[in-house]
């Protein structure tokens, strides 16, 4: 089951029915350049040593699974959380860039872009262009820009440059729009440092590769913590999916449920249909017409209409399933949270929370074991939460 579950891709990068490439033909070999270099680093132990190490001694890995005695008294479930929000930069997203970055210098190229929405991969591209002395430019959607000031002037006060994004609906999507664009002209000297695993192949299995260890991790933690067995749930949030699959990866071998959450306003595997964006094939929400619809969340993180290919396989497969959550479920687990265990999730990751929130005692019976991935910390909703939650506090 592991070699059919999460494993490889097969022919042309397809996971089933979904992935794929679909780029402009300038755009062709650069793809087949990067897949053969990540396939070469990855099974190049002095590569494999020096990610270890950076993302032992600069990231902060292993990052600890937390027992949450509070609130796994008031839902009636044991509550494990894997702690992402610990990791240098406050989310998950280090893990993919370095190894992007060292793939980058390994390419020698000096030079990388970047899309962000919440600002978390933002920040981190920016954090490891700086550890390794590389230009960086990150585009961002006018209305990320404005809610997530905070990333932006981190990554700013990083050396990057920010590049606001005034087109469609101005938040995620059509900053990935913008960085694939400018990848086209620059090829040459930039590599495109997408955040999640998402786009054309190789990315939804390189950026997966990557971001593996957490699931590596987690199941090994939950080996100790649970005398050799397993949660009976894994619980992640899905935008683009990088998280989750990370996540997944550590348990898509084992009888663990695995659960997607999406937001309700963005759920692409909920409410959307097969087909192409942003070079992959996968779920995406639609109009009428087949044109890319908007998405919408109180979380810029998860603002986004497709979902990552191999989470469209896993879906289709029956292997995972994905829920979605509205934005006030949202803010009651955020508060939940901070509440009960001092923990403050990012918006993101509340969605994971609020899931299991209403599920406990319904879907997940009472007793079960369930591990969250808490992909990342809410500094960066602070000045929203503050807003929305004003008449609460």
């Amino acid at each position: 089951m592991a070699a059919a579950v999460m494993g490889e891709p097969g022919p042309r990068g397809r996971f089933g029915d979904f992935g794929g490439r679909y780029v402009p033909e300038s755009l062709v070999e650069a793809c087949d350049q990067l897949d053969g270099e990540f396939r070469s680093a990855w099974a190049d132990p002095t590569f494999r040593g020096e990610y270890d190490r950076i993302l032992a001694d600069f990231a902060g890995r292993p990052t600890p699974v937390t027992e949450c005695a509070r609130l796994s008294e008031q839902l009636g479930v044991r509550v494990l959380l894997k702690r992402e929000d610990l990791a240098h930069t406050g989310s998950h997203k280090i893990n993919n860039v370095v190894g992007q970055a060292l793939l980058t210098r390994r390419m020698g190229k000096g030079r990388v872009i970047a899309e962000t929405g919440a600002g978390q991969h933002g920040v981190a591209t920016a954090t490891a262009a700086a550890l390794f002395g590389l230009e960086c430019v990150v585009y961002m959607g006018d209305v990320d820009v404005e809610r997530q000031a905070l990333n932006v002037f981190r990554m700013r006060l990083l050396g990057a440059e920010v590049r606001p994004v005034s087109s469609g609906s101005r938040t995620l999507k059509d900053a990935v729009n913008e960085a694939l664009r400018e990848w086209v002209a620059t090829v040459e000297t930039t590599h495109y440092c997408l955040g999640s695993v998402m786009g054309p192949h190789p990315f939804p299995w390189m950026v997966r590769e990557l971001q593996r260890v957490v699931g590596t991790e987690a199941r090994e933690q939950c080996r100790h913590l649970l005398g050799g067995g397993h949660p009976d749930v894994v619980v992640a949030c899905v935008g683009g999916g990088s998280n989750a699959a990370g996540i997944f990866s550590g348990f898509a071998d084992t009888d663990a449920q695995l659960v997607g959450v999406e937001a309700a306003g963005g759920a692409a595997i909920g409410h959307g249909a097969p087909g192409v964006v942003h070079g992959m094939k996968s779920y995406l929400l639609q109009d009428e017409a087949g044109q890319v619809a908007e998405a919408h969340s109180i979380s810029a993180g998860l603002d986004y209409p497709g979902v990552g290919p191999e989470h469209a396989h896993l879906a289709s497969i029956g292997r995972a399933r994905y829920e979605p959550v509205d934005d006030a479920a949202v803010l009651d687990a955020f508060q939940l949270l901070s509440k009960t265990e001092g923990i403050i999730p990012a918006f993101e990751s509340a969605h994971a929370v609020a899931w299991l929130m209403r599920e406990a005692g319904r879907s997940v019976p009472k007793g079960s074991t369930v591990l969250i991935n808490l992909s990342g910390r809410g500094d960066k909703d602070a000045a929203q939460a503050m807003d929305l939650l004003a008449d609460r506090l």
